[in-house]
């Protein structure tokens, strides 16, 4: 028997051995796919010949996915009804509904877009083509599209070839589809393959309606007179084979082939003449109604009202003349009743493109109603003369008389700006609504001068679009300080009120506080404006060059500045889109490609030569909002599980 228990105690050690050494060694399912997939076949072969199907298959040695195939997959020459390219199992297949073309290329260009089913190991940049024809056509034209205004680089517009022959006239961009078609990634770059031997003209086409030609205003595009003629040559390029992250075993040197052209920069944009629609309205308050445009207002609409008179309207336009806000002077009717009723006639431009009179009729209800607005203003009231009561308790005297400032109604006006001001800057008066009436003779600014105030002379006068704003001029001195003072009723509303008593102090900085920037352009054009920009790419200031090419910059702050510069044509002293129908190419914009670090007390000189470098190279990087693709990697799992047996080794 006592044999029996220490053989039986014996065999549960064994076991729990095993079961121990079992869980120790338990299989982890071996190594995870780390390869990409492999195409194995297709029907018909890549590159085959005088085919005449229009159903395509692919197969893979292993089950595929195509990731983002909208944006991705590109069939060139572009299909007007869409192709149908899918993954199906260790398959791609493709069906055309279209046509095919007689003795023309094709090709299916999938990007980075085919990755494996299970491991999402992409396979790498791959195009499948085939040709109706006995001959593939197989040069290829690539470059990049930046956005003309400020060089961004342009992501998912379409890149596309005209032939530039006999039969070639400007309208076939408006009239014919683009024959071949490639889009842009991330950094804007394109890669137009399968293109056959022959000149060429070059469009990028923000293609709203899928037709593949210009046919809408708002679509965004790039043309480029330049013929270009495509060509090949042997290259070499190094490729360096890798150990591991940090170590590589080798560098191979592998002949290639090198299409060209390689560097075409398009620079796209939107016209200027938008088609003219009235977008939305807006009525916030009782005192005024707004109008929205799709584009420039140049001939105003006619309003006729129908249950007020419109001869009480005010209009206060936008700079861009694309807002019109209108306020209703006739504050009877506004606070009788909560509804605008009016018929209301502007131009429109119609199916055709053209300019055309429409008359709608428009019910405004102001979204917040006199009632609800009284109740509140009442409420202010009541709530003033309780905290007076309060305060006259605590205080156990009378307090002296007081007028309730929510009786009345004010003008609002803000005094900036509040504190410092720069040498060059000016004193601005911002009301809340447009100032019709103004007496200059109770408004005064003062300099302080040893501790007194010594009135100055100034200039006021109002701004270029803004009617609800005034600009103070005067002669400032640095280091001193200044005050403005705006009596009771200096200005007076476009509904009738007027301002309360208001005061603002300043100081002029020192000129020490200060840099200087002087730049001296070398450029083909001599009719250019240099801009300074923050990181952020926004201008904070601007300058005409001399017809030398100087611009000179005063009262910096110290700080990073950037440069941009543009050929103001026109001399309007704004950039300027362009136009398509007159050939007219967008004004070149230039960026330098470092920053300006302009520190106080000190001036900085810098030469610039516009095209000295490629304009791909010159926007500086902190800038460039789109940045590129992330590059597609397969992930190296074995390892991460490796690393992570050894820490749970050490641990």
């Amino acid at each position: 028997m006592r044999r029996f228990t220490i053989l039986l105690l014996m065999l549960s050690v064994a076991m729990l051995a095993i079961v121990s050494c079992a869980n120790i060694g338990m299989p982890d399912g071996g190594r995870y796919d780390e390869e990409p997939p492999v195409v194995v076949g297709a029907s018909p072969a890549d590159k085959a010949v005088n085919v005449s199907t229009k159903k395509m298959s692919i197969l893979f040695n292993e089950y595929v996915k195509i990731s983002n195939a909208n944006e991705k997959v590109v069939v060139s020459p572009p299909q007007m009804e869409v192709a149908n390219v899918r993954a199906a199992g260790k398959r791609i297949k493709i069906d055309l509904y279209d046509s095919l073309q007689s003795n023309t290329t094709y090709t299916v260009d999938f990007s980075d877009a085919i990755e494996d089913n299970n491991e999402g190991n992409p396979m790498g940049f791959y195009t499948y083509s085939f040709s109706t024809g006995p001959v593939i056509d197989t040069m290829e034209v690539s470059g990049h599209v930046l956005a003309a205004e400020n060089l961004e680089p342009v992501k998912g517009i379409l890149v596309g070839l005209h032939r530039a022959d006999s039969t070639y006239d400007d309208s076939l961009f408006r009239t014919k589809p683009l024959i071949r078609v490639s889009r842009t990634n991330g950094s804007g770059h394109f890669s137009i393959k399968g293109v056959a031997p022959g000149g060429y003209r070059i469009f990028a086409l923000q293609d709203g309606d899928g037709d593949y030609r210009f046919s809408q205003r708002s679509e965004a595009i790039a043309f480029d007179t330049t013929v270009y003629v495509p060509y090949s040559r042997p290259d070499l390029r190094m490729d360096t084979c890798w150990r591991d992250t940090v170590y590589y075993d080798s560098i191979k040197v592998v002949p290639y082939t090198h299409y060209y052209p390689d560097d075409i920069v398009l620079r796209s944009f939107t016209e200027a003449n938008q088609d003219l629609h009235l977008l939305k309205t807006e009525r916030t308050l009782p005192d005024w109604f707004r109008l929205y445009y799709t584009a420039q207002v140049d001939t105003l609409p006619r309003i006729r009202g129908l249950n007020f008179n419109d001869s009480c309207l005010f209009l206060e336009a936008s700079e861009k003349n694309d807002t019109l806000t209108y306020w209703i002077t006739d504050t009877a009717f506004t606070h009788r009743t909560d509804t605008l009723e009016m018929e209301m006639t502007s131009l429109d431009t119609d199916s055709l493109g053209q300019l055309s009179w429409r008359t709608d009729t428009l019910l405004l209800v102001s979204r917040n109603s006199w009632k609800k607005i009284n109740e509140e203003k009442q409420k202010k009231i009541n709530d003033w003369y309780k905290e007076r009561e309060k305060r006259a308790k605590k205080s156990k005297t009378p307090l002296p008389p007081e007028t309730n400032p929510h009786e009345q109604e004010f003008l609002d006006i803000k005094i900036s700006p509040n504190g410092a001001l720069d040498p060059n800057k000016n004193i601005v008066l911002k009301a809340n609504q447009p100032i019709t009436a103004i007496d200059t003779s109770r408004i005064h600014l003062y300099q302080q001068r040893d501790s007194s105030l010594y009135e100055e002379p100034y200039i006021l006068m109002q701004h270029q679009y803004d009617p609800k704003v005034y600009v103070l001029y005067a002669e400032w001195q640095p280091d001193v300080k200044y005050s403005v003072t705006v009596d009771s009723a200096a200005l007076t509303g476009v509904m009738g009120h007027h301002n309360k008593k208001q005061k603002g102090d300043v100081r002029v900085r020192k000129m020490e506080e200060y840099g200087t920037l002087f730049v001296n352009l070398i450029s083909p054009d001599t009719c250019m404006v240099v801009q300074l920009l923050n990181s952020s790419d926004k201008v904070v200031a601007h300058l005409a060059a001399s017809a030398k090419g100087v611009a000179d910059f005063y009262y910096l702050k110290p700080d990073s500045y950037y440069m941009r510069c543009f050929a103001d044509y026109n001399g309007n002293g704004l950039w300027d889109t362009g136009e398509y129908d007159t050939q007219m190419r967008p004004e070149p914009v230039y960026y330098f490609p470092k920053p300006m670090n302009v520190r106080a007390g000190w001036d900085v000189e810098q030469a610039w030569d516009v095209l000295g470098i490629p304009v791909m190279q010159q926007k500086p990087q902190v800038l460039v909002k789109q940045k590129g693709d992330k590059k597609k990697t397969a992930r190296d799992r074995n390892k991460e599980r490796e690393e992570e047996k050894r820490k749970n080794k050490r641990s």
